[in-house]
C-alpha cells in the first residue's frame, strides 16, 4: 500500500517539475535546463525524508516557490535554482560551500541571504523585526533575495490550512503587516492582492466566504453588464486601428472588504466592484499619446468623474506603476473604473519591475524605471544605516512609507521631489537636507507662509524657512510621515536626551543617598514603575528635565514601605507564551496550555481589551502585557495585526468556556427613519423581550433620519445576534451594526 502511495507521489513530483520547466522555457538559455535539473535532483535528494505539516513531500514547497518565481514574478534561471535550493542549507547537511562549488557564487549569495532571514516565526518580536531589517539589507546586494522570499511566503500562505489556528493568525498577520506592503512597493500587485485575500481568509473566514459567494452570485449579471459597456468602445478602437485587449475583472476580496468596512456599507452598495482594463499594443514613443487617445474614446461614450482621474502615465508611481485611471458613468447609472495602459505597462503592473532590474536586456524606457527602483533601494539603505533605534521602531517607520501614494513637489528652482501622500512642509525640509530639517521654522507654499505641519498637495512649490536657534521638539514626530524625517528627528532628540539623562541620574543618586537608600538596579526599577515610566532612562530624563520633581522621590519611600505583594503569579515571570504555559501548568497541575476565559480568573490576571470589547463567541487570543496582566483581544481587533506580527512570542491561545454567567459590554449602531415611539419600541425589545441591561443610549435625529448608538450587556455573540435580529424587525429600522 505504502509502495503505491510513494509511486503516486514520485509521479506527482515529476509532473510538477515538468510544469516548472515548461513555464521556464521562454527564459532558458543553452545549458540552463541542465542546471535546473541538477538543482532539482539535489533538493529532492536532500529533502527526501522530510514532509510538510500537511503530510505532503517537502519537495512540493521548493518546486512551488520556483514556479511562482517564473510564472508570477518573471525571474530567470539563477532564481529558479536558488528557489529550488532555498531550504537545503537550513534544513539539511548541505553547507554554503557545497552550494558555491556545485552552483556558483551567485546562487550561493542568494541562498546565504535567504538563510539569514529565515526563522521569522521562531523568535520574539525584536528578533522578528531584526530578521526583517536583515532582509532589507540584502536589497542592495541582490533584489532577487526579497523576490524569492515573497514567493516563499506566498506558498506558505497558500498552504496555511495545515497549520494550527494560533500559528495561522501569527503567520497571516505578519504577512499582512510586512510582506503585502513590500510586494506593493516592489510593484507585485497580483502577489500583494493574493496575500491580502489570504490574510482575510484566515483571520475573518466568515466575511471572506461571504464576499466570495456574493462575487460568484453576481458573476453572470456582471459579465452581461461589462459586455454591453465595452461594446461601443471596442467598435471605435477597431475603427481607429488600435490593437487591444479588454478585460473586466472584479476587485480583490480584500479591497471590497476594506471599502465595506471604511464606508460602513453592505456588499451591494460597493459601486466599483470591478474595473475594466484596456490594454493596447503601442510603440514606446507613442505610448503616452495613445493612452490619452483611448481615454478620449472612452469619455466620448461615458461621462467621466473629474475627481477620479489618475494620470500615472506622465508621472509613474515610485514603484514603476504606469496607467491611466478614470471613473465613468455607464448608461445604466453605475460608476465604472476604466484603466488604460500599454502591454509593457501591464506586464510591469502585474509582475513588478523589480524582476526586470539588472537581469534582462532592456531599452531606455525601462532603464528609466530601474533608476526609480535604484533610488528607492538607496533610500532604504540610508534609512537602515541612520536608524539606530529599536528594530520594531524601524519596522513601523519603514512600513509607514510602503503603502502611500505620492505627491509631486517642486523646489523654488523647479526641481521635482516625490513624497508620500500626506507629507508636510517639515517632511520636505528633511528631504532637502538634515540641516534644513532640524532648523526649519516654517515654509512658503506657492508664496504663502505656512506652519511646518502644513500638508502638501500635488504640484506645490515649496521654499523652507530656517533659523539657527531652532531645535527639533518631541511633537515634531507627529508632524512628519516619512521614515527619513522621523529617523533624523529621533536622532536629534536622542542627542539632546543624553545630557538630560546624565543630569537626572546625578540628581536621583544624590537624593537616594540623602534618604539613606542604597542605589541598586532593583531600587531604580521600582522607582521607574512608581513614576510610570517605560525605562530607567526615561525616568532619569524626566528628572533631568524637571518633569519629575526630586522632592517627590520621598513619597516613593513611603509607598515602598506600605506596598503589599500580589498573590497572583508575577508578571515578571510571564513575559511570553512559553513561561505563561509553564506557569499555568504549575498552578493547575495539569497539561492545560491555554487560557480558559471564565475559569482561570483565580489563577491569572486577565482583562478584556477595551479596543475591541470581545464577548463569548468571538474568535480571540490572549496577549501578555508588560504591566497590565493578560489582555483578551478579538482576532479582528484593529490592534491585532501589529500585536500578532510584531510580538508573536507574547501571544497565547485563549478560548471561552461553555458556561458563561458574566455579562459583557457590546455596542450597536442603529440607523433608521424617525417616527413617534421608535425609541420606545427599541428599548422594549432590549429590556422586555430579551431582558438585556442597557448601559447607555444616544440618539440623533436630522431631517427624518434617526441615528443612535446603544451600549448594552450581553452573554455571547449568539445573544447579540438574536438581539440584532429582533431589533431589525422594528418598523423604521434600516441598518444595525456592531461596533467596538
Amino acid at each position: 500500500m505504502i509502495q503505491v502511495d510513494l509511486e503516486e507521489e514520485r509521479k506527482e513530483i515529476l509532473k510538477r517539475y515538468r510544469r516548472l520547466l515548461k513555464m521556464a522555457k521562454p527564459v532558458l538559455k543553452s545549458g540552463d535546463a541542465k542546471i535546473i535539473k541538477k538543482a532539482f535532483n539535489a533538493s529532492n535528494d536532500a529533502h527526501k525524508e522530510m514532509r510538510r505539516k500537511s503530510g505532503e513531500p517537502y519537495i512540493y514547497h521548493p518546486l512551488e516557490v520556483a514556479l511562482i518565481c517564473v510564472e508570477e514574478i518573471g525571474l530567470g534561471t539563477t532564481s529558479i535554482v536558488s528557489a529550488l535550493l532555498h531550504d537545503v542549507v537550513e534544513d539539511t547537511d548541505w553547507e554554503l560551500e557545497d552550494i558555491e562549488r556545485e552552483f556558483g557564487p551567485k546562487v550561493m549569495q542568494i541562498i546565504d541571504g535567504l538563510t539569514k532571514i529565515s526563522g521569522v516565526f521562531d523568535y520574539g518580536s525584536s528578533q522578528q523585526a531584526e530578521n526583517f531589517r536583515k532582509m532589507l539589507l540584502t536589497l542592495s546586494d541582490d533584489v532577487r533575495v526579497i523576490l524569492i522570499k515573497l514567493a516563499d511566503r506566498l506558498n506558505n500562505m497558500r498552504t496555511l490550512d495545515s497549520m494550527p489556528r494560533h500559528k495561522q493568525l501569527k503567520i497571516a498577520s505578519e504577512t499582512m503587516y510586512l510582506y503585502a506592503p513590500l510586494a506593493h512597493r516592489l510593484g507585485l500587485y497580483a502577489i500583494k492582492s493574493e496575500l491580502e485575500d489570504l490574510y482575510l481568509k484566515y483571520t475573518d473566514t466568515e466575511t471572506y466566504q461571504f464576499i466570495i459567494n456574493k462575487i460568484n452570485e453576481t458573476r453572470i449579471s456582471r459579465n452581461k453588464f461589462i459586455k454591453s459597456f465595452i461594446a461601443p468602445i471596442e467598435e471605435e478602437l477597431e475603427s481607429q486601428d488600435f490593437k487591444f485587449t479588454i478585460k473586466g475583472r472584479p476587485k480583490s476580496v480584500f479591497s471590497i472588504y476594506t471599502k465595506m468596512k471604511k464606508q460602513n456599507i453592505p456588499f451591494e452598495e460597493v459601486y466599483d466592484l470591478f474595473a475594466v482594463r484596456i490594454i493596447i499594443d503601442s510603440k514606446l514613443e507613442n505610448e503616452k499619446a495613445d493612452c490619452w487617445q483611448v481615454y478620449s474614446i472612452v469619455t466620448d461614450f461615458y461621462r467621466p468623474n473629474p475627481d477620479r482621474l489618475r494620470d500615472w502615465v506622465s508621472t509613474p508611481r515610485a514603484n514603476g506603476y504606469e496607467s491611466l485611471h478614470c471613473t465613468v458613468m455607464s448608461s445604466s447609472g453605475q460608476w465604472v473604473e476604466v484603466q488604460v495602459r500599454t502591454e509593457r505597462m501591464d506586464e510591469i503592473a502585474e509582475r513588478g519591475y523589480a524582476a526586470h532590474w539588472k537581469y534582462k536586456e532592456r531599452d531606455s524606457v525601462t532603464g528609466k524605471h530601474n533608476r526609480g527602483l535604484d533610488s528607492w533601494i538607496t533610500q532604504v539603505r540610508s534609512l537602515l544605516e541612520s536608524n539606530n533605534g529599536s528594530a520594531i521602531e524601524f519596522m513601523d517607520d519603514f512600513r509607514g512609507n510602503l503603502f502611500h501614494d505620492e505627491v509631486f513637489i517642486f523646489t523654488p528652482k523647479g526641481d521635482l521631489k516625490v513624497l508620500p501622500f500626506g507629507a508636510t512642509a517639515l517632511d520636505f525640509a528633511f528631504e532637502i537636507h538634515t540641516e534644513v530639517g532640524t532648523k526649519c521654522i516654517g515654509a512658503k507654499v506657492n508664496q504663502k507662509l505656512v506652519p511646518i505641519n502644513h500638508k502638501l498637495k500635488n504640484g506645490d512649490q515649496v521654499e523652507i524657512l530656517t533659523s539657527n536657534k531652532r531645535k527639533p521638539a518631541e511633537d515634531w514626530l507627529g508632524y512628519v510621515i516619512t521614515s527619513r524625517a522621523k529617523a533624523k528627528i529621533k536622532e536629534a532628540l536622542r542627542e539632546e536626551k543624553k545630557s538630560s539623562i546624565l543630569d537626572g541620574k546625578e540628581i536621583v543618586q544624590r537624593k537616594l543617598k540623602q534618604m539613606k537608600m542604597e542605589v541598586t538596579s532593583e531600587v531604580i526599577e521600582q522607582l521607574r514603575a512608581y513614576f510610570e515610566t517605560k525605562t530607567a532612562n526615561e525616568f532619569y530624563h524626566k528628572v533631568g528635565k524637571g518633569i519629575i520633581e526630586p522632592t517627590s522621590i520621598k513619597s516613593f519611600k513611603e509607598f515602598k514601605e506600605i506596598k503589599k505583594q500580589k498573590s497572583k503569579p508575577s508578571l515578571e515571570k510571564m513575559r511570553d507564551e512559553s513561561s505563561f504555559t509553564k506557569e499555568i501548568k504549575n498552578l493547575k497541575g495539569s497539561d492545560h496550555e491555554q487560557l480558559l476565559i471564565g475559569e482561570d480568573m483565580d489563577v491569572v490576571d486577565y482583562v478584556l481589551a477595551k479596543c475591541c470589547n470581545p464577548i463569548p463567541g468571538d474568535d480571540v487570543f490572549g496577549f501578555v502585557t508588560i504591566n497590565e496582566g493578560i489582555k483578551i483581544h478579538r482576532t479582528s481587533c484593529p490592534n491585532a495585526l501589529e500585536l500578532l506580527s510584531n510580538h508573536g512570542n507574547r501571544v497565547i491561545k485563549a478560548r471561552w468556556t461553555s458556561q458563561q454567567k458574566i455579562a459583557f459590554l457590546a455596542g450597536l449602531r442603529i440607523i433608521g427613519t424617525d417616527r413617534v415611539g421608535l425609541i420606545n419600541d427599541v428599548t422594549k425589545v432590549i429590556s422586555n423581550e430579551l431582558k438585556v441591561n442597557m448601559r447607555s443610549i444616544t440618539v440623533d435625529s436630522d431631517s427624518g433620519i434617526f441615528e443612535g448608538t446603544i451600549k448594552l450587556y450581553v452573554h455571547s455573540t449568539q445573544h447579540l445576534e438574536d438581539l440584532m435580529q429582533n431589533l431589525s424587525k422594528v418598523e423604521g429600522i434600516i441598518k444595525i451594526t456592531r461596533f467596538d
